[in-house]
């Protein structure tokens, strides 16, 4: 089967990533690798890929696990899970966490690519939230947790980027104040508005120019607030 699909294969082991490689070349896909969790999660957000066939067993700090968590927080891009372990607590796990599919180790060709094909196909009328994008002068990079304007770091708190995130995964669009505060502080924060105005506030005096004139982080009034598509509207206070 011809594909133009990328795939991201996440592993350590060089013979399984030559493996990998070889039989998703041969069916055509284009091949990104990365042998661990931190090249991971800077390679979806520079690449972007179709799907992502990743070891739970990676080295350093960051795990499969860790891996899809993270991934999760900001994009849809399909995963499958590739391990030796066969515990069905560890595919639970897995699945709870957003992974697609998983693969057991060893595993045949055919069996590979049967399962690639089928959750591309199950994923390919949903695009995948892109991982990195820009808003005038603003470079969000949701895998990296970074923020840039004019090329210049922004440092955000965990509050304050857990915020942005909620907003950027639904860009021009508003999202109403109840619902960003049970994503961001929890369901038992749905009523507490003067939190959500505070951390606005905050991130206006972080990203915007003019904070008193903000042209990305807008207000709906009485209803919500929306991360612009389009920096070029103008804002509401």
């Amino acid at each position: 089967m011809s594909s133009s699909a990328t795939i991201l294969v996440v592993e350590d082991e060089p013979r399984l990533l030559r493996l990998f490689d070889s039989i998703l070349r041969t069916a055509h896909y284009r091949v990104l690798t990365a042998t661990d969790g931190a090249q991971a999660l800077e390679m979806v957000a520079l690449e972007s890929p179709n799907l992502i066939l990743l070891d739970l067993l990676l080295p350093g700090d960051i795990d499969g696990f860790a891996v899809c968590r993270r991934v999760r927080e900001f994009s849809d891009i399909p995963i499958i899970m590739v391990t030796a372990r066969t515990q069905e607590a560890d595919k639970l796990r897995g699945f709870e966490l957003g992974a697609d599919d998983y693969i057991t180790k060893p595993f045949s060709a055919k069996e590979l690519l049967a399962r690639v094909q089928a959750v591309l196909r199950r994923s390919r009328d949903t695009p995948a939230t892109p991982a990195r994008f820009s808003i005038g002068h603003l470079v969000i990079d949701l895998a990296a947790h970074r923020v840039t304007r004019d090329g210049q770091e922004i440092h955000l708190t965990p509050t304050e980027f857990r915020l942005l995130l909620a907003l950027a995964r639904q860009r021009g669009r508003v999202i109403p104040h109840d619902q960003l505060l049970r994503e961001v502080w929890g369901p038992e924060y749905h009523n507490e508005v003067e939190y959500l105005r505070t951390y606005v506030r905050y991130l206006r005096q972080k990203l915007e120019p003019d904070p008193a004139h903000p042209r990305y982080l807008l207000t709906e009034p009485g209803v919500g607030y929306l991360l612009a598509a389009d920096p070029a509207e103008p804002g509401a206070s």
